[in-house]
C-alpha cells in the first residue's frame, strides 16, 4: 500500500527566510516577475514600448502645457518616473507618467504662487511632485493600499467632467491665437475670452481646427494609428501650406535634445506650507487613478494587483523624478490600455518606452520649431472631449440619487473651487451619505404568511397579512451603534405609539451586523422603558458577534435570557403564551400555530405545532 509522505513542519530558521523573501519581492518587486522574462516576452514588451513611445510624444507635451510648464517636461515627465513606477509596482502593464487630471491640478495649485514657464514656477512644480512623492511612499509603507477607496467612483466622474471643462477652457484662447490672462478661474478665464474673441486669429483657428478634425478621422477610419500624432504632423503641414506663421499663428519652438537634467526641488519651509494641500490632493488623485487603471488592467490579464505596493512605485517615482526635471506623474489610462493591447507581456514594455521615448527626443526634438501652438491645442481639445465619461455618468445619474449628488457637487467644486478642494469635498460629501444611510437602520414590519408551508415571516408592504394583535415583529437592517442608537429608539418609539394595543416587541435582527456599548446601553434602556409601561421586548436571530458584544457589555444578562432566542420559532413559541388569555379568546387573526393553544382556538385542535427549535426562514 503506497504511503503518503508526510511534509515535516518548517523551523524558525525556514519561516524567517520565508518570511525575508517576502519582504525582499516587496522591497524588489521585479524579483517576482523576472523570471516570466523570456526572448518571447522581450520582442512583446519592446513592440509595445515602441508604440507608448510614439503616443506619449505629443501627449507629454500637450500635458506639460496644461500644467503651466515648458513643454519639454511633459517628455522629461515620461522618462525617470515611468522606469521606477514600473520597476517597484505591482502591476505588469501600468504606465505611468504626466496625465490630464494631475498636469491640470499642477496648474491650478501652481499658477496663484507663481507664472506660468518661469523659473520659480517649474522649481515648485518640481517641488510638488517631490511632496506628493512622498505622501504616496508613506502610505505605500505603511500599507494603506484601501485609503484609495474613499475616493469614489462618482467623486473621480466628477472630478474628470469638471478637469475636461477647465482643460478646454485654457486651450480655447490659443485655439483662437489670443494672448489671454492666465488664470485658474473658471468664470474669469471666460470673461477674458468673451471680451477678446473679436480679436481672434483665423488662421489660428483654422490651424486647430484642421488638427482636431484630422485626429477624428484617423481616430475613425484608422483607429490602432497613433491619431494625436498625426494630427499634429497635419496640422503643421496646413500651417506650412497655408503661411500661418507669417499670418500671426504662434509656434511652439524647438525643443532642446537632451536628456532630463538633474534638478533640485525647493526645500524652504514657506515653499512647502504653501504646497501641502496642493500636494496631498495630487497624491490622492494620483493614487486613484493609478490603482483604478491598475485593477481595471488586471481584471482582463488575471493579475492580483498590491494596492500598497502601488503606492510604494508612485510614490518612489515622483520623488526621484522630482530630481530628473519631473513634475507629478500618476498612472496613465491610454497609454496603460495601450500597453496591453499591444501585447505587453511584463513592466519592462514602460521600461522600453521611456529608452526609446529618451532616444526620440535627442533626434526629433527639434522639429517642434515647425509644431503651431494652435495645432497641439486642437488636440488637447479632443483629449478633454474624451476625458469625460459619458456612459459613467448616465449611470450614476439613473442608479443613486445620492451618488449622483456627490459627482454633481463634485463637477460643480471643480469648476468654482480650488481643485483640491473639489477633491475633498466629494470624499467628504461620500463619507456623509454613507455615515447618514449606515446611522439610519429601517425597520421591516413581518408577520406570519399563511401560504407558506412553515408560515415564515415576510414583509406586510409588500403583502397584504393579518397581525398579532399584541405582537409587533420587526427586522432591524442595519448595525446598532454610537451613529445610529437615536434613529432607532425614535423609530422604536414611534411604531409602539402608533400601535399601543400590540404590547410586546420582537425584533429579528438577522440584520444586525454589529454593535458597540452605546447600543447595548440603548437595548436595555429600552427594554426596561417598555417594562415599566406595561410591555416587553424580546430579540431574535441575532449573530454570533452580537451575541458576544451583549455578553460582554453585560446587556445578556440584564436583558435576561428569557428574551433573547436563537431563532424566530422558538421566540414565538415563547412569547404566545405570555399574551392576554381574554384577548386571544375573542382574535379572529391566529396568526401563529401557537394559537391553537390559547382560549377560543379549539376551531385548529389539530393542526400540528411546529418545533420550538426550527428556525422559521425569514421573508423579505
Amino acid at each position: 500500500m503506497e504511503q503518503c509522505e508526510i511534509t515535516p513542519p518548517k523551523g524558525p530558521w525556514a519561516k524567517a527566510a520565508d518570511r525575508l523573501a517576502v519582504q525582499l519581492v516587496r522591497l524588489l518587486p521585479l524579483l517576482s516577475w523576472w523570471p516570466l522574462v523570456t526572448r518571447r516576452t522581450l520582442k512583446a514588451d519592446l513592440w509595445a514600448g515602441l508604440t507608448g513611445a510614439v503616443i506619449v510624444l505629443p501627449q507629454g507635451v500637450a500635458f506639460a502645457v496644461i500644467a503651466g510648464l515648458p513643454p519639454v517636461y511633459g517628455l522629461y515627465a515620461a522618462m525617470v518616473p515611468v522606469v521606477v513606477a514600473a520597476l517597484f509596482g505591482s502591476s505588469h502593464h501600468l504606465v505611468s507618467g504626466p496625465t490630464t487630471t494631475v498636469s491640470l491640478l499642477v496648474f491650478v495649485t501652481l499658477s496663484p504662487l507663481a507664472g506660468p514657464n518661469t523659473i520659480e514656477y517649474i522649481r515648485l512644480a518640481l517641488t510638488l511632485a517631490l511632496l506628493a512623492g512622498v505622501i504616496k511612499l508613506a502610505l505605500g509603507l505603511a500599507r494603506f493600499g484601501a485609503v484609495v477607496n474613499f475616493v469614489s467612483y462618482a467623486v473621480i466622474t466628477g472630478y474628470m467632467a469638471g478637469a475636461a471643462v477647465l482643460i478646454a477652457t485654457s486651450q480655447l484662447g490659443s485655439f483662437f491665437g489670443l494672448s489671454l490672462v492666465r488664470s485658474s478661474l473658471f468664470l474669469e478665464t471666460w470673461g477674458h475670452l468673451l471680451r477678446d474673441l473679436p480679436g481672434a486669429n483665423l488662421h489660428s483657428a483654422a490651424i486647430g481646427l484642421a488638427s482636431l478634425v484630422s485626429a477624428l478621422v484617423i481616430r475613425r477610419f484608422w483607429p490602432k494609428a497613433p491619431a494625436l500624432l498625426l494630427a499634429m504632423v497635419l496640422g503643421s503641414l496646413f500651417c506650412l501650406a497655408t503661411g500661418g506663421e507669417g499670418h500671426g499663428a504662434a509656434m511652439v519652438g524647438a525643443l532642446p535634445a537632451s536628456l532630463p537634467p538633474l534638478s533640485l526641488p525647493s526645500f524652504d519651509v514657506l515653499d512647502i506650507r504653501r504646497l501641502v494641500p496642493g500636494a496631498v490632493a495630487v497624491a490622492m488623485l494620483g493614487l486613484a487613478e493609478a490603482v483604478s487603471i491598475a485593477r481595471a488592467v488586471a481584471v482582463r490579464s488575471q493579475q492580483m494587483i498590491d494596492n500598497s505596493q502601488e503606492f510604494v512605485g508612485q510614490g518612489l517615482s515622483n520623488i526621484l523624478g522630482s530630481f530628473f526635471s519631473a513634475y507629478a506623474t500618476s498612472g496613465s489610462f491610454t497609454r496603460t490600455g495601450l500597453n496591453f493591447e499591444s501585447g505587453a507581456k511584463t513592466p519592462l514594455a514602460a521600461v522600453f518606452s521611456a529608452l526609446i521615448l529618451t532616444g526620440i527626443v535627442l533626434l526629433v526634438a527639434p522639429l517642434t520649431a515647425y509644431l503651431p501652438v494652435a495645432a497641439m491645442s486642437g488636440v488637447i481639445l479632443l483629449v478633454a472631449v474624451n476625458l469625460v465619461d459619458h456612459q459613467g455618468i448616465r449611470h450614476i445619474l439613473r442608479t443613486d440619487k445620492s451618488e449622483a449628488g456627490v459627482l454633481t457637487a463634485t463637477f460643480l467644486a471643480t469648476l468654482f473651487l480650488q481643485m483640491e478642494f473639489a477633491i475633498f469635498s466629494g470624499v467628504l460629501l461620500s463619507l456623509l451619505m454613507y455615515l447618514k444611510r449606515t446611522s439610519h437602520p429601517s425597520f421591516t414590519v413581518l408577520a406570519p404568511d399563511p401560504d407558506g408551508h412553515r408560515r415564515p415571516l415576510v414583509n406586510v408592504a409588500r403583502k397584504e397579512l393579518k397581525e398579532c394583535p399584541q405582537i409587533k415583529i420587526l427586522r432591524l437592517d442595519g448595525s446598532i451603534f454610537f451613529g445610529a442608537v437615536t434613529h432607532i429608539s425614535e423609530e422604536l418609539h414611534r411604531i409602539m405609539d402608533s400601535f399601543p394595543e400590540q404590547c410586546h416587541i420582537l425584533i429579528v435582527g438577522g440584520g444586525i451586523n454589529f454593535i458597540d456599548a452605546s447600543g447595548c446601553h440603548m437595548l436595555f434602556n429600552e427594554a426596561l422603558s417598555l417594562k415599566l409601561s406595561g410591555r416587553d421586548m424580546f430579540l431574535c436571530s441575532l449573530k454570533a458577534e452580537v451575541l458576544e458584544m451583549l455578553k460582554r457589555g453585560m446587556c445578556l444578562k440584564r436583558l435576561g435570557g428569557e428574551h433573547i432566542f436563537a431563532s424566530e420559532g422558538q421566540a414565538i413559541a415563547h412569547m404566545v403564551p405570555r399574551l392576554d388569555p381574554e384577548r386571544c379568546a375573542c382574535c379572529s387573526a391566529r396568526v401563529f400555530r401557537e394559537c391553537a393553544r390559547m382560549p377560543g382556538g379549539e376551531e385548529h385542535p389539530h393542526e400540528p405545532l411546529p418545533d420550538p427549535l426550527a428556525d422559521a426562514p425569514q421573508g423579505a
